[in-house]
Parts: structure tokens; C-alpha cells; sequence
């Protein structure tokens, strides 16, 4: 496994690393053994990065995944999770210091430990960015200041939302930004944000590598904003690796871990065998010719979004 600095948080970080919101039953039904086995296959396999949210069914990813670590050596991972969203389905988002507080002590007694590594202001293009630099961001910095939490990062869709909160902070109070959806096969528009995040030293997670099933062979659930273009084009690709006897999932987990600038990708599973075969994936080269053919297919598309959030927060929309 290859492992790269999180920005400036001195935390070396798997290139792969472990989504948890699956444990939370979020896409199936799930039974703790098989979550406890997954945990443990990832840990086993190099990934040192855990990233999870009360959010996540309910609290119930937090849960599962704080009985997955019993008896694991604390050395061995990092921790992250979040604060601020609670139910996006109820619009259930509290960014409030005490909120803050409050989410942070519960979400330390579901994990069963003493700190976590890293905690995220939880999808901010839901909050008001004044309460985020004014009261959100400072009440996480006294609990760092406490020991509590050793890292400070915010997580959001659209791609506005990181500088509207980091260009408002002093130096340092942002040390990570977790964007999902537009670093993959067919968006990488968050490339065009790596050299400001980089020249204020703040480390990238990436997530959704297959932008939450568009590149699968299973495809998006219902509910997916993606548009019939984007997901018509993505089928297309889908198609051209079954045809060559790949699993497009592979050649999208390659594709996240060849970025040196991209400190992590997380990936989300409650299945020990789909964690196994991910790390498989990213500790092997990438077939550079298969490469080079999907984004050709996806070139019609490519960078196609969609978008959520305040109306003030979204991101413009590129689309057909």
C-alpha cells in the first residue's frame, strides 16, 4: 500500500482508505460480523485511514464500526468522523458550538476511544458559512486545544464551498477538505482546485471513486442526482470494461490512487471480499491502454455535475 501526507497534519495517510458509512446499513441490510470482518480486512491490508458520521444510518455506522475496532491497537489507525449533518433526508443539520460539543462526546463513546484524528464540519453547503468560521470552526479548535480532536477538516459536494470557508480562516484552521464526486473517471474537475488547496497546505480526501455507483456494473441507486447524460455516458464505459474483462470499479480505484496529490480515496463497503479485492486494486499498476480508451468514451461528459445545497453554495452546472 502506498501511504502519502495528509497536507500539513503530519498524518501519513493510505492511499486507499476506508469509508464506513456502509456499516450504517445506508445501501443494505448489514450483520456486525460481516462488519467487523470488513474493518479488520481493510486495517489488515494496509489501510490506515477510517473515515465515518453519525449521519450514517442513524448512528448505527458509528456503532458497528466502534464494536469493529474492539481489541484493535489504536496505533494502527486514524479515526475521522463529523459534526454539523444529521439526516439529510429530514434536514436535520446543526452546526452550533454546543451542537458541536455535544456530537463530538457522543460520537467518542460510539467509537469506544479517547480522540479521533480528524473531525469534519459535515456537509457545509447545508450551512450558514458565517456560524461555520465564526462558531463551528472554533469550537472544534478548543477541543483540539483539548486533546480531543488532533485535526480539523470540512467535507462538502460542491466545489465553492472550500474556498467561501477557507479563504475566511486564518492560516491552519482548515487542515483538510473531504469532496466526494469529482475526482473519478468521468469528473475530475477537482484537479482544478489541488494547486490553491496545496499552496495553504491542506490535505485532499477524495471519495466516491465510482461517483456512488455511476461506475458500476450494478449502477446508481433511485435516488442518484446524476443526469440521464451523465449516467448513459458512464454506462457506456461500464460496458467497454465488461468487454475487455475488467471490473471498471478497478481501473476507477487506480485511476483516484495514481493522483500523488490526492493524499486518499475513500471507498465504502460492508463485504470483506469487495474491501480485499479495492486494496488488491490499488497496490496493482493500471492498464494504461484501458485507461486511455474510457476517457475517450467519457469525454462527451466529462466533468458533467450536479449539485445540492443552499441555493447560494451550489456549484454552477455543466451539463448536456
Amino acid at each position: 500500500m502506498k501511504y502519502n501526507r495528509l497536507g500539513q497534519t503530519g498524518l501519513n495517510v493510505s492511499c486507499l482508505s476506508f469509508g464506513a458509512s456502509s456499516l450504517g446499513a445506508v445501501f443494505r441490510d448489514v450483520n456486525l460480523d460481516e462488519c467487523i470482518e470488513t474493518v479488520h480486512a481493510a486495517i489488515d491490508g494496509g489501510i490506515n485511514l477510517i473515515d465515518v458520521a453519525p449521519a450514517y444510518g442513524a448512528t448505527l455506522a458509528e456503532l458497528n464500526l466502534g464494536r469493529a475496532l474492539q481489541g484493535i491497537p489504536r496505533e494502527r489507525y486514524y479515526l475521522a468522523t463529523k459534526i454539523g449533518s444529521y439526516s439529510e433526508s429530514r434536514g436535520d443539520y446543526d452546526y452550533s458550538r454546543q451542537s458541536t460539543e455535544r456530537s463530538v462526546e457522543h460520537s467518542l463513546k460510539r467509537l469506544g476511544v479517547d480522540y479521533v484524528d480528524l473531525v469534519q464540519c459535515h456537509d457545509v453547503e447545508f450551512a450558514d458559512h458565517d456560524q461555520i468560521v465564526e462558531e463551528t470552526l472554533p469550537a472544534l479548535l478548543r477541543l483540539k486545544e483539548q486533546g480531543i480532536v488532533r485535526h480539523v477538516g470540512i467535507t462538502g459536494l460542491p466545489l465553492g464551498v472550500f474556498r467561501s470557508i477557507i479563504d475566511r480562516v486564518p492560516p491552519g484552521t482548515v487542515e483538510t477538505i473531504l469532496s466526494f464526486c469529482h475526482y473519478e473517471l468521468n469528473d475530475n474537475s477537482l484537479a482544478d482546485l489541488v494547486p490553491y488547496l496545496k499552496e495553504k497546505g491542506i490535505g485532499i480526501i477524495n471519495a466516491s471513486p465510482t461517483g456512488m455507483g455511476l461506475l458500476t456494473e450494478r449502477g446508481v441507486p433511485s435516488w442518484h442526482p446524476a443526469s440521464s447524460s451523465i449516467q448513459a455516458g458512464c454506462r457506456k464505459a461500464v460496458e467497454h470494461c465488461r468487454s475487455r474483462g475488467v471490473d471498471i470499479v478497478k481501473l476507477a480505484v487506480q485511476y483516484c490512487c495514481a493522483n500523488p496529490d490526492i493524499a486518499t480515496t475513500l471507498v465504502g463497503t460492508a463485504r470483506p471480499k469487495n474491501i480485499r479485492d479495492n486494496i488488491a486494486y490499488a497496490n496493482e499498476p493500471i492498464d494504461e491502454v484501458l485507461l486511455a480508451e474510457v476517457l475517450e468514451i467519457l469525454q462527451p461528459i466529462q466533468n458533467f455535475n450536479f449539485t445540492r445545497g443552499l441555493p447560494q453554495h451550489r456549484d454552477p452546472i455543466l451539463a448536456a
